[in-house]
C-alpha cells in the first residue's frame, strides 16, 4: 500500500487528508497524483467508488496553490466539468474538505436552482469552478464566466457525459479553453464517443486504469430473484423488512416507476424516497442528505440520477429492475463495496428480463447465483433462464434424397430450385460463413434442394427450430 506522505503532497493537504481519517491511497490516486503533480495530462479509467475524485482534487489544490497567480473576476482558474447536479455539488465537497487549510476558492454551478448566487460568486473570484455543462454555457453566453484562464480543465464521467447527450455541449466548453493547459479525463468505460474526445482534447497523456470491471464484481455478494412482475414490489418490502438491508439504493427503469416504488416502500412503513431527473433540485438534495443521514433506509433512483451518488456505507443494492445494458448493472452494484469494503447486490428478474440477465451474465463472466427461498419464487421465469442457459438441440438429421435421386448419374446436373436460383457452393472451413464442416454444409443444401419440392397434398412442412482507510 501506499502512503499518502509519499506522494509529494504538502503538508497542509497531508493534514487535511489526516483530519478525515486516511492514510493509505487507493490505486487510482497513488498512480494519478504524483502525475498529475508533475503537470501532466491524464486519461483515468477508473470505476465510481476507487476514490477518484480526491486523485484529481488533491494535485489540484497544490499546483493552484503554489502558483500563488491572482485569481480574476469571472475567470476561474481550473475547471472540473461534471454530467450531474450531485456529482458536482459532491466534487465541491471535496474541494472543501481537503482545501480546508488552503486559501483558495471553490464554486459550483449547476441548473435546477437560481443562478444569482453563482453569478456573485463568479464575480468574487475563484480559483475552483465545478459546473455542469448547461448552466456554464449559459453563463458563458451572458458573459458571465470566461475560460481564458483556465490551467487545469478536468472531464469527469465522460461516458455518462456521452450517455446523456452532453458530448457536444463539452466540445463547446473545450473550444473556450487555453491551448496550454493541463487536462484530464476520467471515464468508466470507453465507448468510441470518448475515445475520439480523449484523442482530441488529451496531449501526450498517461493512462491510468486500476480496478477493473470483474475485480469490482467480484467483492460483492450477488443473487438473483426470479419473481411475476406483479409480485416485484411486495418483494421488496418484504426484502427491506431484513435489519441487514441499513442503507439500501433501489434501482428502477423509469421515473415514474421509482416514484411508485417509494410510495409502496412508505405504505408498507420502509422509510424511502426516490430521486430522478424530475424531482427539484432541493427536493434531490433533501432526499440525498435523508439518506446520508440514516433517516432513509432505502433511496429509489433512475440510473442517471444515482450516477452522481457518492455515499459510504451503502450495505445493498437492488435491481429492482434489470438494466438493458449489462455494463449499467456494474456501475449499479458498485455503489456498494467501496473502497475495498465487501457488499451485496440482489437483483429481480420477471420473465420478460431473463435476455438482459443473460446479457449480465455474459459481461461479468460469471453466472449470478439465484436464490429460490422466498414466497414469491417465479418456477416458471427459473425455468425459462434455464432452458436459455443450455446449448441449443441439434437439427435433425437430413433425410435420405429419393433412390431415383441416389442413383442419378455422376455427370447428371442438379435441378435448380424454383425461380432459377442456383444451390450456394460450401465454403471451406474457417472462411467467412464457412465456420460448419464441410460435410455438414453439403448435407444442409441437399435438405434445402429437397424441402424446395412441393410437399404432398394435405402435408406442411416447418423450419428447424432452434491496509487502511483510503480517501474517497
Amino acid at each position: 500500500m501506499t502512503e499518502f506522505s509519499g506522494l509529494g503532497l504538502i503538508e497542509p493537504l497531508l493534514r487535511a487528508v489526516a483530519e478525515e481519517g486516511y492514510q493509505t491511497a487507493t490505486p487510482i490516486q497513488a498512480g494519478a497524483i504524483p502525475v498529475l503533480l508533475e503537470g501532466r495530462d491524464v486519461l483515468g479509467l477508473a470505476q465510481t467508488g476507487t476514490g477518484k475524485t480526491a486523485a484529481f482534487t488533491l494535485p489540484i489544490l497544490q499546483r493552484l496553490f503554489q502558483a500563488k497567480k491572482r485569481v480574476q473576476s469571472k475567470a476561474p482558474r481550473s475547471l472540473i466539468l461534471t454530467p450531474t447536479r450531485e456529482l458536482a455539488l459532491q466534487i465541491g465537497e471535496s474541494f472543501r474538505t481537503y482545501g480546508r487549510h488552503l486559501p483558495l476558492r471553490r464554486t459550483v454551478i449547476h441548473g435546477g436552482v437560481g443562478q444569482s448566487p453563482q453569478v456573485a460568486a463568479l464575480a468574487r473570484g475563484t480559483e475552483v469552478l465545478i459546473a455542469t455543462p448547461g448552466r456554464l454555457l449559459d453563463l458563458m453566453a451572458q458573459n458571465q464566466c470566461v475560460l481564458d484562464q483556465i490551467e487545469i480543465f478536468v472531464l469527469d464521467e465522460a461516458d455518462r457525459m456521452l450517455d446523456m447527450g452532453f458530448i457536444r455541449d463539452v466540445r463547446k466548453v473545450v473550444a473556450a479553453l487555453p491551448k496550454q493547459r493541463q487536462t484530464l479525463l476520467f471515464s468508466a468505460t470507453m465507448p468510441d464517443g470518448v475515445v475520439d474526445l480523449a484523442h482530441s482534447i488529451l496531449r501526450d497523456a498517461t493512462r491510468i486504469e486500476v480496478a477493473p470491471q470483474s475485480t469490482t464484481v467480484e467483492r460483492i455478494a450477488q443473487r438473483v430473484l426470479f419473481v411475476e412482475r406483479a409480485d416485484k414490489r411486495r418483494l421488496l418490502a418484504d426484502l427491506l423488512q431484513d435489519g441487514a438491508m441499513e442503507r439500501t439504493i433501489v434501482f428502477a427503469r423509469t421515473k415514474h416507476g421509482a416514484d411508485r416504488i417509494a410510495e409502496h416502500l412508505k405504505k408498507a412503513g420502509v422509510p424511502a424516497d426516490a430521486i430522478h431527473g424530475d424531482k427539484s433540485q432541493s427536493a434531490r438534495v433533501r432526499a440525498l442528505e435523508s439518506f446520508r443521514g440514516g433517516e432513509l433506509k432505502a433511496l429509489v433512483a433512475t440510473d442517471i440520477a444515482a450516477r452522481g451518488i457518492d455515499i459510504d456505507g451503502i450495505t445493498h443494492v437492488i435491481n429492482f429492475d434489470l438494466p438493458n445494458e449489462p455494463e449499467s448493472y456494474v456501475h449499479r452494484i458498485g455503489r456498494t463495496a467501496r473502497a475495498g469494503t465487501d457488499g451485496s447486490a440482489v437483483s429481480f428478474c420477471d420473465a420478460e428480463e431473463v435476455a438482459y440477465l443473460k446479457a449480465i451474465e455474459k459481461t461479468i463472466r460469471q453466472p449470478v447465483p439465484t436464490d429460490h427461498d422466498h414466497p414469491y419464487h417465479a418456477a416458471v421465469v427459473a425455468a425459462l433462464h434455464a432452458s436459455s442457459a443450455k446449448p441449443p438441440k441439434p437439427a435433425p438429421k437430413p433425410q435420405r434424397p429419393p433412390r431415383s435421386q441416389e442413383n442419378r448419374p455422376q455427370g447428371g446436373r442438379p435441378q435448380q430450385a424454383q425461380g432459377g436460383a442456383k444451390p450456394a457452393a460450401a465454403k471451406p472451413q474457417g472462411s467467412v460463413g464457412g465456420d460448419q464442416p464441410l460435410k455438414a454444409k453439403s448435407a444442409a443444401n441437399q435438405q434445402n434442394r429437397h424441402n424446395r419440392r412441393p410437399a404432398p397434398h394435405g402435408t406442411a412442412r416447418g423450419g428447424n427450430t432452434g491496509g487502511g482507510r483510503s480517501a474517497a
